[in-house]
């Protein structure tokens, strides 16, 4: 069986691939290439792209769902695969090519998701066509795209991030002489016996003589022409006429330059009609040659960026501890401290320290839950009717053993209706959606990113995550002073409470 073969349209197509891109921008590519401008575009389009898709994924109308038929199943999984393949490519590109340290994090979450998407996708065509390839045919041409639209590229920060390790490992292997998929051993050659060594040089020589021998007879030949020739000018008796030996250049030089002329218009005009391929350009106005150069500094102004990041992270994080800390210190203090003085007013006594393990001081202000909240409202109400109502509840425990098993069997097969509505849900879907919604809140309409035009770091980002991390730990510090604190809060109070009891029996006694 041969699948049926794709005919090709003239409508255009929106490129998708890292080279299509490139091909597509090569009338604009000026000594700057794509600007950053134009990835975040690109990002930006797939994650529109990708909102679209999930949504259409979530759908419950019956006109988009799935029916359970054959057909409908492969058109339904094969408009996804192509859809998120095409998103796969955006961001490959724009992951590549964006040097923003934190965008690229945002990014990369995003991208693992959605390719572990395609792999999902591509693994439920193959159960459901029980087949490796599939022919997505008609719904190329439904969507006006080309075969070449459906390729999957090697992602490049495959090798670029685990560049370190490929390297150890090819070290390692050298170091053992390991031999690589498909190298073939070399075959080691015998010494050459004397006879051998001997035809050779025969060989050799009779070639260089026979080489010589034609070089002779070559020129004796030339030589003849050109006697051959002064004799019919003799003949002829224009050996010294000037005016005939300039017709003579002249008309083989306009034999040399019409027959130039003559060749290059059938060169352009095979070129024209698409018969042959243009000529290359120089490297220096090559518009493909000057992308991928400008491509490659941008990688290299990536890791330059990254590592500035990386110091960033260290030197604000000291920065913030040795200016802000003194102040977080302080204000976390005085915080517990009044929560101290407000527990000791309302209740009588000082509360008890939470354990570094139950998360310290932060549990203490941490909201409570609406159950546990209204239990303790409902505590002193149902102390009063606790004992009338003790007796219904032991009547009410058999009831509610018979009627949890008719709950539990109508949830289960709710549950399994549910299960049997629509396809299952993928298991990237989170992922897709942490890298939708980060893109959405950080970096969609962010104002600080308007003005970078460097596309460094933004500081005050840093400043925010490091900010929390140098009040966790120094909220360790002062829990643990604050435990102390409290410890002698108690032992002052219950000294000064035996001292006024004993104060009080001395009088009586008077």
């Amino acid at each position: 069986h041969t699948p049926p073969h794709h005919t090709t349209t003239t409508t255009p197509h929106t490129p998708t691939t890292g080279d299509d891109v490139l091909l597509a921008t090569a009338g604009f590519l000026t000594a700057t290439a794509m600007s950053h401008q134009a990835y975040n575009q690109l990002w930006d389009q797939a994650y529109t792209e990708a909102k679209d898709v999930m949504e259409l994924e979530a759908s419950t109308d019956p006109d988009i769902v799935p029916g359970p038929d054959f057909e409908s199943q492969r058109q339904h999984l094969g408009a996804l695969y192509i859809k998120y393949l095409q998103i796969f490519k955006k961001l490959v590109v724009s992951y590549d090519q964006i040097v923003h340290p934190q965008k690229r994090r945002v990014l990369k979450l995003m991208l693992d998701g959605v390719n572990g998407r395609v792999l999902e996708l591509k693994h439920a065509l193959v159960a459901l066509e029980s087949s490796d390839v599939q022919y997505l045919d008609d719904l190329l041409s439904d969507l006006k795209l080309q075969p070449r639209d459906i390729d999957i590229p090697v992602p490049k920060y495959f090798r670029r991030d685990n560049l370190k390790a490929i390297k150890e490992r090819d070290r390692i292997l050298n170091t053992v002489n390991a031999k690589t998929f498909g190298e073939e051993a070399e075959p080691e050659s015998e010494p050459l016996t004397r006879e051998q060594a001997i035809m050779i040089i025969q060989i050799h020589e009779r070639a260089r003589q026979g080489r010589l021998r034609a070089r002779l007879k070559q020129d004796i030949r030339a030589q003849q022409q050109r006697d051959y020739m002064r004799r019919l000018k003799q003949k002829a008796g224009q050996e010294d006429d000037p005016h005939a030996a300039a017709t003579l250049i002249q008309k083989h030089v306009r034999g040399y330059f019409t027959r130039k002329r003559v060749q290059q218009d059938v060169e352009d005009e095979m070129v024209f009609i698409g018969m042959e391929m243009p000529p290359p350009l120089p490297a220096k106005k090559d518009p493909i040659i000057r992308a991928e150069k400008v491509s490659e500094q941008r990688r290299v102004t990536q890791d330059q960026h990254e590592q500035q990041y990386q110091s960033a992270l260290v030197n604000i994080r000291e920065k913030i501890r040795d200016i802000e800390g003194p102040d977080i210190k302080e204000n976390m203090s005085d915080k517990i401290r009044e929560h101290f003085i407000a527990c000791r007013d309302q209740t009588g006594k000082f509360p008890e320290f939470p354990d570094e393990e139950a998360g310290g001081s932060k549990a203490m202000f941490a909201p409570k839950p609406e159950g546990d909240a209204a239990e303790v409202e409902a505590k002193p109400k149902s102390g009063k009717k606790g004992k009338k109502s003790a007796k219904g509840k032991k009547s009410g425990k058999k009831k509610g053993k018979k009627s949890g098993k008719g709950k539990k069997k109508q949830g289960d097969a709710a549950e399994g209706e549910a299960e049997d509505k629509g396809p299952p849900r993928s298991k990237f879907e989170p992922l897709i959606r942490h890298g939708t919604d980060g893109y959405a809140k950080q970096w969609c309409e962010a104002p600080s990113d308007k003005d970078n035009f460097h596309q460094k770091h933004d500081a005050d980002m840093i400043k925010k995550i490091k900010r929390q991390e140098v009040e966790e730990e120094l909220r360790l510090q002062v829990d643990n002073l604050m435990r102390e604190e409290l410890k002698n809060l108690k032992a002052a109070v219950e000294k000064g409470g035996k001292g006024g009891k004993k104060g009080k029996k001395g009088k009586k006694g008077k």
